[in-house]
């Protein structure tokens, strides 16, 4: 019987590159037979529960900010299931694990030395969603005392990349970049990286999970994620330049033991309720 093909659907390019979704789109479809899919959905890091594409049965696996992957999973039925790997990407703080990091760039000549220097200042994000980009800097704000008051402005720059480029034209002052991506604009674009300057690094946070729909085969689910375990032995050209070592074990007590994804996600269910 022919299978149908696979549907996998990314909510983190251009951040970290649609190529890498790709090469494990492909590697998933030809070891699962049928091929797969591939959707990107840039405009935010991880579904809402109106619109969710595995309620839906629209999707089979999925990549996104952990603090979708939480709102998701409590849910009163569940339409994700954590799959149990993760990827660790080459950045030596991470020290093997599938972990990442939130670093705070400002243009490498600005007169920002700290933190505590951008008060005042502008500051762009990602999404509302995200964990490294947006949460980890409301939680860096809450040390702070009138902390809503921080930033003179915020922009919602809608990718990191976006957010790196409004940097460097100086049309904000500062953002929090999710370090992979960070690492990865350093290798592609030198001189471009060599214009931003990291004053502060928050974390690790468990790296952004990999989820599978609910309601797939259990047999399914435990073959992707043999398959996954065993991307970085596959002859997958399509990973040059991206700092890729493995997919790594996780449970989901990784995501709910971040007191900063908890509360991300809190948060984020308590805007989509309003």
């Amino acid at each position: 019987m022919q299978r149908e093909p696979l549907r996998v659907i990314t909510y983190l390019a251009p951040s970290i590159p649609e190529r890498f979704f790709r090469v494990i789109a492909d590697h998933l479809g030809r070891c699962l037979g049928g091929g797969a899919e591939l959707t990107v959905e840039p405009r935010m890091s991880g579904p809402r529960r109106q619109d969710d594409p595995f309620e839906l049965g629209q999707a089979d696996v999925g990549f996104m900010c952990a603090p979708s992957l939480v709102l998701l999973r409590t849910a009163d039925n569940p339409s994700v299931d954590l799959l149990p790997v993760a990827p660790v990407f080459a950045d030596e703080r991470a020290r093997g694990r599938p972990a990442y990091f939130s670093d705070v760039v400002v243009r490498a000549d600005s007169d920002i030395e700290s933190f505590d220097q951008l008060r005042g200042r502008t500051w762009a994000y990602n999404d509302a969603r995200s964990l490294s980009g947006w949460h980890s800097a409301l939680e860096r704000l809450r040390a702070i005392p009138a902390g809503s008051e921080f930033f003179s402005s915020t922009v919602a720059s809608g990718s990191h990349l976006e957010s790196l480029r409004l940097v460097t034209q100086h049309r904000v002052d500062a953002a929090a970049i999710d370090s992979n991506v960070l690492i990865m604009e350093r290798a592609e674009h030198p001189g471009h990286a060599a214009r931003l300057r990291v004053i502060e690094s928050w974390g690790p946070f468990p790296i952004q999970p990999a989820v599978v729909r609910a309601s797939l085969p259990e047999e399914t689910k435990t073959q992707i994620a043999e398959y996954l375990r065993d991307l970085h032995l596959s002859d997958a050209t399509g990973l040059a330049g991206i700092p890729f070592e493995r997919f790594a074990p996780v449970t989901y007590d990784d995501y709910l033991s971040s007191p900063a994804v908890v509360e991300a996600a809190r948060m984020v269910a308590e805007d989509s309720h309003h």
